[in-house]
């Protein structure tokens, strides 16, 4: 049985174990977790490089993998606490990013500046209970591989964005992007697409 399971089947070590790891009511781990945990835990590929004045809140209960050759900028957050963060290889979080898993992010990715991946969504259902106690829910988000993301993008939870698309800067996603695509706007829309039968990006129809 995985640790997940156990901390799932009991509520009381869970919450004690949570203690121990993060002050109540925070989101980024205690100084130990970070210097004598994270770097037995975590996979770090050869050649990667986490800039010092980033906010790495991961915590060994999920997944949370960089590539090789793999860069997390100045200014940016990972976060793995509701879910796991997978970077891929040659990939380029860029500063100022915030990514909150559960997100997959593939190889050859550049994501610009300030972008955000959250695949959680807090709860609001309950009009008499604080957002902020309500449950959170979360959504994979899956970037494929060779994706190019602009500046202050937004990709909200449940999204994929298929391989060698483009996210034009300012863009919120909500949607799928299918492979090869360039999309715009709030909500993005598919603006090109590229057709191999004649070897250009065109309009996209609609």
């Amino acid at each position: 049985m995985s640790i997940q399971q156990k901390l799932k089947q009991n509520p009381k070590l869970k919450a004690f174990m949570l203690y121990l790891m993060m002050p109540k009511g925070q989101a980024r781990p205690r100084l130990w977790v970070k210097l004598f945990v994270n770097p037995f835990v975590h996979k770090k590929g050869k050649g990667s490089l986490i800039r010092r004045r980033t906010r790495i809140d991961v915590l060994p209960f999920q997944p949370f993998q960089l590539g090789r050759y793999a860069t997390i900028e100045d200014f940016a957050t990972v976060n793995n606490g509701m879910g796991a963060v997978i970077i891929g290889d040659s990939t380029r979080i860029g500063i100022g990013n915030v990514v909150i898993g559960p997100v997959t992010i593939g190889n050859n990715v550049i994501l610009a500046q300030n972008i955000v991946l959250s695949g959680l969504n807090h709860g609001y259902q309950d009009p008499h209970t604080p957002i902020a106690l309500q449950p959170c829910s979360v959504a994979q988000i899956v970037v494929e591989d060779d994706c190019w993301i602009g500046a202050n993008s937004v990709i909200t939870a449940g999204v994929t964005i298929g391989k060698h698309a483009v996210v034009a800067g300012g863009s919120v996603v909500t949607k799928n992007v299918p492979a090869y695509t360039i999309v715009a706007g709030n909500p993005a829309r598919p603006i090109k697409q590229y057709n191999p039968d004649t070897g250009n990006w065109e309009k996209a129809n609609g």
